[in-house]
């Protein structure tokens, strides 16, 4: 029977094993470390040629964002856009403190911690997706982001990663944390059509980014990933559970206290109603890009990022376009009425952009102090019609000229008391040289001797005739060139009663006369417009022209007064009128055109009521019938 071996010589038997075993163990971290260093080499090398790479960007154009122009209204509001991307670039002390922090707690809670690249962001991100299965969270910085959406860097790859974590290194050490914030809160897309916060903080809310409060913060932070399907105008539930999420990250990160975010997240989501935002949408964009044209050079609107303040009141010129088409329907309801509705050419045809059809309507309110128009409007439905009759559309003026036949009087020395004929104009009381005239009242009566202010309170024909030849025609056709309201009218008996054409736009400015004691204000609509880089284009002047003599347009003034309370637009109570007004009304003959033309302590408003093409509206379609009810609910709409 063999000796069993010692357990001394067993242990000298194992010895070596154990050595052989150490050494491969060895071996293998010895090439386990040469792989690293290896693969950290080609890294390294690979990291250089991408971070060289990134050096043939021109980080200039992280800050060269396409902008639409804006158009700001009379208060310096967000009023509409011109063309390009819906953006408005503001700097970083023009946004909200609270959507910085929500920002941040949304897409980059390190964001003031790493350079660019977060090491910490991408392990969490890989073991939550190696836990969650699939692709869960991504771990792109918020400079990763504005590499990527600054510059086309290619599809979902790895060159682009690794273009895009040079491109966010080289951002970082270029540019400052709030010129990065700035850049991407300026770039990012936000739905509804809207680049940039200042857009999306309009678009959604209604005021500057600058003025956002926390759960408004939230609601864009919660946006970004994305801005359609958590839209507040498409997804209001959808939009409000987004931004309870990132209030609650808010909360966990310190950045607010337990308190407002129980506040914030209880509040409700309001977001602005949806609203048109073309340019072709409504009267006033239509008539300011009109007088852009004629104020700025060749090319300057194309530019892109124009501020442009304008003198639009939005409320009024809505209320407006609303008077418009509420009084019109009514005329159309009313028994007996003799033309066709405008409803049954809903899916007419027009005759190219200037004629309708049905009746129509053009309305203009300009502001006493200044010239500044507050709104237009010309015509019932700009989708169906878009010839701008309150710009172009020329009519007869008819009656609405008397106002300044009697002021030329007053300045003559004839005064509002003197006694003068309402009867038929006699023969030989008129010049051989100016043919037979023989003009009626438009109620058939003729009431004898009346005060002469009279005959411009209720629109006496035969009066007003009477008073222009004393008054002399040349200084009344001089008075109507000077008010801009005709270029050459006709110097015969028959400009008393406004037989020439002129505009509502020219007449209502004229107009503004009598409110300001004698001085007419040019109309105007652009007030200063800036370019991207903050160079004025263009300021205003607001012109100011001597008209009437002061003493004269007060007497004037007085009388239209008179007119509103007891005339011919004495009804204006019965319309709703509740402060004091003056004005005129007008009606050519056979109801061809009915007028308004009027003002209070802080508008001149004119209204015309017609066809397209010539023809009665309807028996007794006189200007305090039909144009008198729209000029009231303007201004009645701008006391609100």
């Amino acid at each position: 029977m063999p000796k069993p071996k010692s357990s001394k010589k067993l242990r000298r038997a194992v010895k070596p094993l154990a050595k052989e075993r150490h050494k491969k163990r060895h071996g293998l971290l010895f090439s386990l470390l040469k792989i690293g260093i290896v693969t950290a080499l080609i890294w390294s090398v690979v990291g250089a040629c991408y971070y060289g790479w990134a050096h043939f960007f021109n980080l200039k154009e992280i800050h060269e964002m396409d902008e639409r122009s804006v158009v700001y209204d009379h208060e310096g509001k967000y009023y509409s856009r011109l063309a390009g991307e819906n953006r408005v670039a503001v700097p970083f002390d023009k946004v909200s403190n609270d959507f910085y922090n929500a920002l941040i707690s949304r897409e980059d809670t390190r964001f003031y911690k790493h350079h660019g690249i977060d090491p910490i962001g991408i392990s969490r991100a890989v073991v939550r997706n190696l836990f969650l299965g699939g692709f869960r969270e991504g771990a792109s910085t918020i400079t990763q982001q504005l590499a990527r959406n600054s510059f086309p860097l290619g599809g979902k790859n790895l060159h682009r990663k690794l273009i895009e974590a040079a491109l966010a290194f080289r951002i970082e050490t270029e540019l400052t944390k709030e010129e990065i914030l700035a850049a991407y809160v300026n770039r990012i897309y936000f739905g509804s059509g809207t680049y940039g916060i200042e857009a999306a903080s309009q678009t959604y809310f209604g005021k500057p980014a600058s003025k956002l409060n926390l759960p408004e913060s939230a609601t864009l932070a919660g946006l970004i990933r994305s801005p359609n399907r958590f839209s507040p105008l498409n997804n209001p539930e959808g939009s409000l559970r987004e931004r309870n999420t990132v209030l609650g990250r808010m909360r966990d990160l310190g950045l607010i206290t337990s308190v407002e975010y129980d506040e914030a997240s209880a509040s409700p989501l309001l977001a602005m109603p949806r609203i048109k935002t073309s340019p072709e949408d409504n009267w006033a964009m239509d008539a300011i890009l009109r007088e852009l044209e004629l104020v700025l050079e060749p090319g300057q609107m194309n530019e892109g990022g124009l501020k442009i303040y304008t003198t639009i009141d939005g409320p009024l010129q809505s209320a407006a376009e609303q008077a418009l088409r509420n009084r019109l329907q009514a005329v159309e309801a009313q028994p007996g009425y003799p033309h066709k509705p405008m409803s049954d050419f809903k899916d007419a045809v027009l005759d190219g952009e200037k004629s309708a059809p049905y009746l129509q309507a053009a309305a203009i309110a300009l502001d006493n102090k200044s010239g500044g128009i507050r709104a237009i409007v010309g015509g019932r439905d700009y989708e169906s019609s878009k010839f701008h009759r309150a710009l172009f559309g020329r009519r007869q003026a008819g009656s609405i000229i008397k106002p300044f036949v009697y002021a030329c009087a007053f300045e003559s020395g004839i005064a509002p008391n003197e006694s003068i004929s309402d009867d038929r104009i006699q023969p030989g009381e008129i010049p051989r040289k100016f043919g037979s005239y023989d003009p009626s009242n438009s109620d058939g009566s003729y009431r004898g001797l009346q005060p002469v202010g009279e005959g411009l309170v209720e629109s006496r024909n035969t009066m007003t005739v009477r008073l222009g030849m004393r008054a002399g025609l040349d200084r009344i056709a001089n008075m109507v060139v000077k008010a801009g309201i005709a270029a050459d009218p006709p110097r015969y008996p028959a400009i008393c009663l406004g037989a020439f054409e002129t505009n509502l736009r020219d007449i209502t400015s004229a107009y503004t006369a009598f409110a300001t004691g004698g001085v007419k204000l040019q109309p105007y609509l652009i007030d200063r417009v800036f370019d991207a880089r903050g160079n004025v284009l263009y300021k205003s002047t607001r012109g100011r022209i001597p008209v009437i003599n002061p003493a004269a347009a007060r007497m004037t003034t007085s009388l239209l007064e008179d007119v509103v309370t007891r005339g011919t637009a004495s009804r204006a109570r019965e319309f709703g009128l509740t402060g004091k007004g003056a004005g005129k009304t007008g009606t050519t003959n056979n109801y061809l055109d009915a007028w308004f033309i009027g003002f209070d302590s802080s508008l001149t408003c004119g209204v015309w009521v017609g066809f397209d093409k010539p023809r009665p509206i309807k028996p007794g379609g006189y200007g305090g019938a039909l144009a008198l009810p729209i000029w009231v609910d303007i201004i009645e709409s701008a006391k609100r």
